[in-house]
């Protein structure tokens, strides 16, 4: 195990509270396997069994929806140091229903749960459990953060709705967001050409100022 790596886990949510050799022996029981994935390549595929939990070590990988007519919708974007397809990996056959596709060049650790269970973890298991729980609890309030954001019917309502919750939640009304423009349009369930034409609109009438991902909230948006 590379030093470097056991840096990375030991600041991720997974690995929080845990010393260096106790991250080793959970990685050589769970089999952990570091892989690489270039910019659009799937990790893991909806309809199959998740190969394990995911840690991003570096690059991001979007969790994505495709529908049977080829839509797609951007549930979430895992940064490095964050974790995916952990509540999918410790349900043994459960078939996913996203795929985890790397949104740019990565590298990610996959962690076995089955190692996890053996009489010989007893004693590291536990803080490992706990915070999966935790993670977990924190996607189910991403989760509902979404629905949230796409209840409005409109374009406009639904940039209200994300831009106001991310200032709200970022103590500031300038922030960058982890979605390009196509990506935040398949995170809010729009087409992309309407959520630009909305945002040119917000622009001209002195809501916002927008250059990529950088945002301003100008005035409270009515």
């Amino acid at each position: 195990m590379e030093e470097k790596f056991l840096d990375v886990l030991k600041n991720t949510a997974l690995f929080r509270n845990m010393a260096k050799e106790e991250i080793k022996m959970i990685l050589t029981q769970m089999g952990a396997v570091s892989r690489q994935y270039d910019k659009g390549e799937t990790i893991c595929r909806a309809g199959e069994c998740a190969p394990g939990v995911g840690v991003v070590l570096s690059g991001s990988v979007c969790i994505e929806n495709h529908d049977a007519w080829g839509n797609k919708t951007i549930l979430d974007r895992i940064q490095a140091g964050q974790v995916f397809a952990e509540s999918y990996a410790c349900v043994p056959g459960a078939l996913m229903m996203v795929s985890a596709v790397a949104a740019e060049k990565a590298e990610v650790f996959l962690l076995h749960t089955e190692g996890l269970f053996q009489p010989e973890m007893e004693h590291v298991a536990g803080p490992l459990i706990r915070n999966l729980l935790l993670i977990s609890a924190q996607k189910n309030l991403q989760l509902s953060r979404k629905i949230f954001y796409t209840a409005s019917k409109s374009i406009r309502g639904r940039l209200q709705l994300y831009l106001s919750d991310q200032a709200t939640r970022l103590g500031t009304r300038e922030f960058e967001i982890p979605f390009d423009r196509q990506q935040l349009a398949d995170y809010l369930g729009v087409d992309r050409s309407a959520l630009s034409h909305e945002l040119g609109k917000m622009q001209k009438e002195g809501l916002l100022q927008v250059r990529k991902n950088y945002f301003c909230i100008l005035e409270e948006a009515q």
